[in-house]
């Protein structure tokens, strides 16, 4: 780990409320709110998440399957998550998540307006937001725990 956690401390929580008190809980509960509110199916969410997981190199997040209704995507889907372009796993509102997310996290600039038709033609301008704030968030989050260390011994904490 980049920072020090006192031994009697679990590092996820000890960074995450206890470091930074008036960032730390509320980053967790924007953390949350993505897997507890969210109105996407769930393959398109996970290709999304999973790309970005795939981009940070976080360790728990590459690990991590979201579960919705007893239901997770299968053990191969990070393989397909990879080859987003090419496999034929996915429909093609998954396979947009997941251009999205890796556009989103390596080349926002060249996000075209080519692009921006084929989105909008598939998901609706609240779903584009959802999908663009849990992006950030697995982004922003994801990053900070591989960044300090953390996602080694990373769990998401509970609301």
């Amino acid at each position: 780990m980049r920072i020090d956690i006192p031994e009697d401390q679990d590092p996820i929580p000890y960074v995450w409320g206890e470091m930074v008190p008036g960032i730390g809980p509320i980053a967790a509960q924007y953390s949350m709110a993505v897997y507890d509110h969210s109105t996407l199916g769930l393959r398109e969410f996970e290709a999304a998440r999973l790309r970005i997981a795939q981009i940070n190199g976080c360790l728990f997040c590459l690990d991590w399957r979201t579960e919705r209704d007893g239901e997770k995507v299968e053990e191969s889907f990070a393989d397909a998550v990879e080859q987003w372009r090419t496999t034929d796993a996915f429909d093609e509102r998954t396979r947009l998540a997941a251009e999205y997310a890796e556009r989103y996290a390596l080349d926002h600039h060249g996000l075209d307006e080519e692009f921006w038709s084929r989105m909008t033609a598939r998901y609706s301008q609240p779903e584009i937001v959802e999908l663009s704030m849990a992006i950030g968030s697995w982004l922003a989050f994801g990053r900070l725990n591989h960044v300090l260390g953390l996602d080694a011994v990373c769990v998401l904490p509970k609301p």
